[in-house]
């Protein structure tokens, strides 16, 4: 039986905060508005999209308001903390939230920019995207959300015609305005502003806000919005570690109340399983290195429940905080036996088999997505010698969870290594060729069609 379309759901459930919690912004006004990048297949989970190109950039590009949702987009405050050092001079620097909808599962949803402007919170920046940038994070949010990792989706990329200085990028380089959805903007820093300047109203206010909206929950227990924000970003690092991503900006104001990855800057998948390996240049002690993101987002939770000790005990927070570690080994295993395609038995051999997993590839180098496009569903290929011998014999017990049919297993691993990056901006930067890019979210979408239940 066919899927009934989704019926476009408006809503505006930011404005019940008041305007304490953000400010009312202007777009900018950009020389041109160039679609580039459309993700109908996002945009059917909210239904626009049956939008025209011509609708669509004036929506996601001049940002004429949708019909029933904010009349007016809206730049976020917050604070938090960067590589550990508390800033209270944040916000939404060179984007905002402008409309909130229902997605297909009945979610609260915002779309948020990057790219679009400046606003009180842009301190020095002009407020603007490179195309780069976009085109960089496309590849991020369609490699994550193949791999089963919670992640914003980029619905829309626009390029905007101006020519901006960069000191990462050869520049004068390309502008463009990026449109994502989300399942909300709220981070940690938003609850770290309010109780910095001692708004215990104001921290209940978004305590009952993100139960209610974000959680479907009543009341406005901020124990229990604790033990709900441990629970999804447990889920969110041990999925992290499974993709062999990382995301190289675990601070406290990348890191949102529903578990969900977003603001892709200098992300890298880790080529082999090294704990050491960064993503970042400038995160010179390793800080979010691929092995310590667990740590990295345990630690900003517990910035969370700093902040929410205005409001509440600190035996019950520290209770629900301690949850982290027994939540993520658990998650960790189940994302493992997830990519590696078969179905768990009971906790102590899963957990064996993920544990042997992890030392083979660390002491191996063979490449993350090599093995596990190997291993889906099946024994390891008698290639797999030492340090395999474990791996293989504890596969063989396992039932598939899917098999192997899909045309993508007659093929080679699809990867998001940071020269395929590269190769895929050349073009773009040269020719406006955009054949690579497309052919790659095609690509990404054909292995997540192969590794979806």
């Amino acid at each position: 039986m066919p899927t009934r379309p989704q019926v476009y759901r408006p809503e505006a459930k930011l404005l019940d905060l008041g305007d304490g919690f953000f400010d009312p912004v202007a777009p900018a006004d950009f020389p041109e508005t160039r679609l580039r990048f459309r993700n109908d297949r996002a945009a059917a989970q909210i239904g626009v999209d049956t939008l025209t190109d011509d609708e669509w950039t004036r929506h996601f590009g001049r940002f004429e308001p949708l019909p029933g949702t904010l009349a007016q987009p809206f730049a976020l405050r917050y604070h938090g903390h960067q590589f550990r050092n508390y800033n209270p001079d944040l916000g939404d620097g060179r984007g905002f939230t402008f409309a909130q909808m229902r997605d297909d599962r009945g979610r609260l949803m915002d779309l948020g920019t990057k790219g679009s402007g400046q606003t009180p919170w842009s301190r020095a920046g002009d407020g603007r995207l490179t195309l780069k940038g976009g085109v960089r994070e496309i590849l991020a949010t369609e490699m994550l959300e193949a791999l089963n990792v919670p992640t914003s989706r980029t619905l829309s990329l626009i390029e905007t015609g101006e020519h901006l200085h960069r000191g990462d990028e050869p520049s004068p380089t390309r502008s463009a305005v990026l449109v994502r959805l989300n399942h909300s903007h709220v981070r940690i820093g938003s609850f770290q502003r309010l109780a910095y300047e001692r708004d215990e109203a104001g921290l209940r206010k978004l305590v009952g806000y993100t139960l209610r909206n974000l959680y479907d929950e009543d009341g406005d227990d901020p124990v229990r919005l604790l033990d709900l924000v441990v629970g999804r970003t447990a889920r969110l690092a041990a999925r992290y570690m499974a993709a062999g991503f990382v995301h190289g900006v675990l601070n406290s104001d990348n890191i949102n109340v529903t578990g969900e990855s977003f603001d892709y800057g200098p992300w890298r998948f880790a080529p082999t399983w090294d704990p050491a390996f960064t993503a970042a240049y400038f995160d010179h002690q390793g800080l979010y290195a691929f092995g310590r993101q667990p740590e990295a987002i345990h630690w900003d939770v517990m910035q969370l429940a700093v902040a929410l000790r205005q409001i509440a005990e600190s035996e019950p927070l520290v209770a629900a905080l301690d949850q982290f570690g027994p939540r993520y080994q658990p998650e960790v295993t189940q994302a493992i036996l997830w990519r590696l395609g078969v179905r768990s038995r009971d906790p102590d051999t899963d957990r064996d088999l993920v544990q042997a997993t992890e030392r083979a590839l660390r002491t191996s180098g063979v490449g993350i997505d090599r093995f596990f496009f190997d291993a889906f569903g099946r024994e390891l290929p008698d290639t797999y010698a030492e340090p395999w011998t474990e791996v293989r014999a504890a596969l063989a017990s396992y039932e598939p969870r899917k098999d192997r049919s899909h045309p993508y297993w007659s093929g080679e691993p699809c990867s998001m290594l940071i020269d395929e990056v590269e190769a895929i901006w050349a073009p773009i930067a040269e020719n406006d060729d955009w054949t690579l890019l497309n052919a790659k979210v095609a690509a990404i979408r054909n292995m997540g069609d192969a590794l979806a239940e």
